[in-house]
C-alpha cells in the first residue's frame, strides 16, 4: 500500500496490518490527545468550578470539567485498543502542550481560556473528521460538539463579564497574557509529524494553516464580538 493511496482503515485490528509509520502518526495523535485533555481538565477546568461565581456558573463549569476528563476517557480507551502502554498517555511521562503552562488564578481568566484555547482545539478536531483511521475520526465526531460548547460556555461568559468596567477589565488583561502563548498549540511551521499525518491522510492541514485560520477566527471574536483588543504577537 502506498502513502499517497486513498484508504480506510477502519479498525484497531486493521491498524495491525498497515506500514509502521502509519501505526505510529496514528499513536502519535491518540496520544496526544489523551495526554492533553487528562493534563487540561486537571489545571483549567477542574480548578475552576471553585472559582465559578454563581450555582448556575458552576454547574456548567462542572459539565466542561466532566466531557472535558470524558475526552481523555475516549481517547485513553482507543489508545488501550491500539496498543499503546498506559505510561505513554501519562502527562509526567509525555510533556503537555504550553497553553496549560499558564497558571490558572481567576474566573476571568477561566473564561478567556475556554474562548480562544478551546477554538484551538476545535481546529484540531476539525482535522481528524475526515481521517483515514476510522476510529480516530469517530471520536473526532463526537467530541466536535463538546468542544464547539466549551467555546461557547467561554465567549458566553466573557460576554457577560465585558458588561462591567472591571469585567472588561479583567478579560482584557487575562487576553494579554494567555493569548501571545496559543499560537503555539499547532506546532512548528516545518514539522515532520505533520507532514507524516498529512501523507497518510490523517490530517488535511498544515500546521501553518491551521494557526491561521485560528488567529483569523480569534480576531473576529475578541475585536469584533467583544470590542476588545488583540496583542501582537
Amino acid at each position: 500500500m502506498s502513502a499517497t493511496t486513498a484508504f480506510a482503515v477502519k479498525s484497531p485490528a486493521e491498524l495491525l496490518q498497515q506500514p509502521d509509520e502509519y501505526q505510529t502518526a496514528v499513536k502519535k495523535i491518540v496520544i496526544s490527545h489523551a495526554v492533553n485533555e487528562l493534563y487540561g481538565a486537571q489545571v483549567f477546568d477542574e480548578p475552576a468550578i471553585a472559582l465559578a461565581p454563581s450555582p448556575y456558573a458552576k454547574w456548567l463549569t462542572c459539565r466542561v470539567a466532566m466531557e472535558e476528563y470524558h475526552h481523555h476517557v475516549r481517547f485513553r480507551g482507543l489508545a488501550e485498543q491500539i496498543g499503546v502502554p498506559a505510561d505513554k498517555m501519562d502527562p509526567k511521562v509525555k510533556k503537555p502542550l504550553t497553553i496549560f503552562s499558564f497558571e490558572l488564578k481567576t474566573w476571568p481568566e477561566f473564561c478567556v481560556i475556554k474562548a480562544i484555547a478551546d477554538y484551538a482545539e476545535i481546529l484540531q478536531v476539525e482535522d481528524l473528521l475526515h481521517c483515514s483511521f476510522h476510529p480516530l475520526r469517530d471520536l473526532a465526531r463526537i467530541t466536535m460538539p463538546e468542544e464547539k460548547f466549551h467555546a461557547k460556555f467561554g465567549k458566553d461568559f466573557c460576554t457577560e463579564l465585558i458588561q462591567t468596567r472591571e469585567g472588561r477589565a479583567a478579560v482584557q488583561d487575562a487576553i494579554n497574557r494567555y493569548f501571545p502563548i496559543t499560537p503555539g498549540f499547532f506546532g512548528a511551521s516545518e514539522s515532520k509529524n505533520n507532514e507524516m499525518y498529512r501523507r497518510w491522510g490523517l490530517k488535511s492541514r498544515t500546521n501553518d494553516e491551521m494557526r491561521e485560520d485560528f488567529l483569523a477566527r480569534v480576531t473576529e471574536l475578541v475585536e469584533k464580538d467583544f470590542g476588545l483588543t488583540l496583542p501582537r504577537i
